[in-house]
C-alpha cells in the first residue's frame, strides 16, 4: 500500500478511530484527541507500521487501544512520581520525598547512554517487550538485551539502596 494510499484510508477511517480513541480514554475528548493525534503520529514516523496481516481496521483499533493505555499508564506515573492532586491527601514530607525520588531518577536516566536510556523508557514507561523495542530502535534482539541489562545495572548503581524502583 501506497502512503498516498495508506493516508487516504486512514482518513475513511477517522471518524471511526475517533470513536474507538473515546472509547479507550474513558469517553475523554481531549485525551482521546492526543492519544489519536500520538497514532498518526506514529504512523508517519513509521513507528507502526502496516503489515496487512489484518485489516487496516484491526491493526489501527489495535494501535489507538495499545497507545491508549500507554497513554494512561503514563499519566498514572506522573501522578505517582510528581505528587499531582491526586495526591493531596499526603503530607507534605512524603509529597517531598516523591519528588525527590522521581528527581533521582531522572538524573539517573540522564546519565545512561542514549540508547539504554531509550531502551529503559520503552520497556518500563511505554510497556514494550524487549524484543518490541528493539524493534521499535532498529536494534538487533540481543542488542536490545545487552542496553536493557546495562541500562538497569547503571540505573541501580546510580540509585543505590536509596531508592527501589522497577529498575532494580
Amino acid at each position: 500500500m501506497t502512503p498516498g494510499e495508506l493516508q487516504e484510508r486512514l482518513e475513511a477511517l477517522h471518524s471511526s478511530s475517533y470513536a474507538w480513541a473515546l472509547a479507550c480514554c474513558g469517553r475523554r475528548a481531549e485525551e482521546a484527541e492526543e492519544v489519536l493525534q500520538t497514532v498518526y503520529l506514529k504512523i508517519i514516523e513509521g513507528r507502526a507500521r502496516f503489515g496487512g496481516k489484518s485489516s487496516l481496521k484491526t491493526w489501527l483499533f489495535a494501535v489507538i487501544r495499545r497507545t491508549a493505555a500507554e497513554h494512561f499508564r503514563w499519566r498514572r506515573l506522573r501522578e505517582r512520581l510528581w505528587a499531582t492532586p491526586a495526591a493531596a491527601e499526603e503530607s507534605g514530607e512524603t509529597r517531598m520525598q516523591r519528588r525527590e525520588t522521581a528527581e533521582q531518577v531522572v538524573r539517573a536516566l540522564a546519565r545512561l547512554s542514549t540508547r539504554q536510556r531509550e531502551m529503559l523508557t520503552l520497556v518500563f514507561y511505554h510497556d514494550m517487550t524487549v524484543e518490541q523495542a528493539a524493534e521499535t530502535l532498529g536494534l538487533s534482539i540481543g542488542s536490545a538485551r545487552v542496553h536493557y541489562a546495562r541500562g538497569k545495572r547503571r540505573m541501580a548503581e546510580h540509585l543505590g539502596g536509596e531508592v527501589r524502583v522497577a529498575f532494580a
